[in-house]
């Protein structure tokens, strides 16, 4: 499980063969004791939460980042190295 991206205590990972559950290309979110499951590209949460002060921050950056999010998970879903994703500044 991969870390994509750091930013403002949070933590952006996206799993390997990670396809089965949610069947939609996504990203898992971590902050403090919260967590969740966010779909890409329109940063919908479909597991989990996140303050909202943070979820905001997160759709924003996907938002900036979404042809390299989406070109990650391609890779992800292949078991391909991931690379690293600037962070919200």
């Amino acid at each position: 499980m991969p870390t994509i991206s750091m930013f403002y205590g949070i933590i952006i990972r996206m799993y390997f063969f990670d396809n089965d559950q949610h069947n939609t290309p996504h990203i898992h979110v971590h902050y403090q004791d919260d967590s969740a499951i966010i779909e890409l590209p329109n940063g919908t949460v479909i597991e989990g939460k996140l303050p909202k002060a943070k979820q905001k921050l997160v759709a924003a950056w996907i938002e900036i980042h979404k042809d390299e999010l989406m070109a990650d998970w391609n890779l992800a879903l292949n078991g391909e190295p991931v690379f690293k994703i600037d962070p919200l500044r």
